[in-house]
C-alpha cells in the first residue's frame, strides 16, 4: 500500500523527535510520499518577535535535513498574521487536504495548530475523519524528557555539545560564507576562516572547540579544526563570530567559499591573557588538542 503521508511543524534543527515522526510517516506511506509541511519565519518571530527564539538552521539547511532524514517534498508556508488567523478546520483544509492531499498525517504529540492553537491532535483526528485522512500522534520521548529545539538551544548556551549531540542524532554545524575578519590570524600563525553570526542564529556558547570545516559545494572532506566562538575579548571585539581555524593547512583561500562548520568537543571558554604572547601559546595549545581529539594530522577526515 502506498499513501501521501503529511508532517507538520516548524522542524528547527531536525532533531531526534522530528526523525522519529519522519521515520513512522515513512514507514506510513510505503512507496508513497512523505510530504513535509513547514513554515518561515518562524511563528513567534511573527506573533511576539520579542520571545522569538535563535533559529538552529537556515530555512536551506533545514530543507536539507528533512529530505536527508526521509521527506521527499517540503512545502514552505510563509508564516503571517493572516496565516496565524485561520481555524483549524480551515488550516487543514487549506493545507493538509488541498495542497498536500494527504491520506495520513503524522505529528508529535504535543503539535498545536489553527488560531491562538485552538487545535490539538484530538482536533486533528476529528477533521481528518470528516475529511478522510488518518491522524498518528507520536510520543517524541528518548531519554528523561522530550526532544527539543529548545533543548538544543538551552544545551548550546551552556556549551553542553554531548547533550546537543544527543538531541539532534549528529554534531552541531553551521553554515554560513567566509568573510574578511582582521586578518590578524595569519600573523599570529594561526589563521581563520570567519563566519558572520546573525541575532536571529544560535550557535554554541562563546569559547574554543574542536570541530571540522567542510567547504559545500565541493568534494572535500571534513578538515579537522579549531574553533572560537565570540567576539574576540583580547582584542576588544564586539561583533560575534566564529572564527575556524583548518589545522595543518596553509594552502586554503576560503573567502567568499559557503562552508559548514561542525563542532565536536568544547575546549575552553574565552578568556582575556596578560601578553599576546600567551594568548599565542594557548591558542597553539588548543589546536594541538583539536589535532589530537581528531586522531592525528589534517589528513584525518
Amino acid at each position: 500500500m502506498s499513501e501521501t503521508v503529511a508532517i507538520i511543524g516548524v522542524f528547527d534543527g531536525v532533531h531526534r523527535g522530528h526523525q522519529a515522526v519522519i521515520a513512522q510517516a515513512r514507514a506510513i506511506a510505503g512507496d508513497g510520499e512523505v510530504v513535509a509541511i513547514t513554515f518561515d519565519p518562524h511563528p513567534r518571530r511573527v506573533l511576539s518577535p520579542q520571545d522569538a527564539p535563535s533559529m538552529l538552521i537556515s530555512l536551506d539547511e533545514r530543507i536539507d535535513a528533512l529530505r536527508d532524514a526521509g521527506v521527499d517534498d517540503v512545502v514552505v508556508v510563509p508564516f503571517t498574521r493572516e496565516l496565524s488567523g485561520m481555524s483549524p478546520r480551515e488550516f487543514v483544509e487549506d493545507f493538509i487536504v488541498d495542497r498536500a492531499r494527504a491520506r495520513a498525517v503524522v505529528v508529535g504529540e504535543n503539535f498545536r495548530f489553527g488560531h491562538r492553537a485552538s487545535g490539538d491532535v484530538d482536533t486533528l483526528r476529528e477533521l481528518g475523519a470528516e475529511l478522510g485522512f488518518t491522524v498518528h500522534g507520536l510520543q517524541v520521548r528518548g531519554d528523561s524528557d522530550r526532544f527539543s529545539s529548545t533543548r538544543v538551544r538551552e544545551a548550546l548556551a551552556s556549551g553542553d555539545l554531548a547533550q546537543v549531540t544527543l538531541i539532534l542524532g549528529r554534531p552541531f554545524t553551521y553554515r554560513g560564507e567566509v568573510v574578511h575578519g582582521d586578518h590578524r590570524g595569519r600573523t599570529l600563525g594561526v589563521p581563520t576562516a570567519n563566519l558572520e553570526v546573525p541575532t536571529e542564529r544560535a550557535v554554541p556558547a562563546d569559547g574554543v572547540y574542536a570541530g571540522w570545516v567542510r567547504i559545500l559545494d565541493a568534494s572535500c572532506p571534513r578538515m579537522p579544526a579549531a574553533i572560537s566562538v565570540g567576539e574576540n575579548p583580547q582584542y576588544g571585539g564586539v561583533q560575534r563570530r566564529i572564527e575556524a581555524h583548518v589545522i595543518d593547512r596553509d594552502d586554503l583561500d576560503l573567502y567568499g567559499a559557503a562552508v559548514e562548520v561542525g563542532f565536536t568537543a568544547r575546549l575552553r571558554g574565552q578568556q582575556v591573557f596578560d601578553s599576546e604572547q600567551a594568548f599565542i601559546e594557548q591558542m597553539h595549545a588548543d589546536v594541538d588538542r583539536a589535532r589530537a581529539l581528531a586522531g592525528g594530522s589534517a589528513a584525518a577526515t
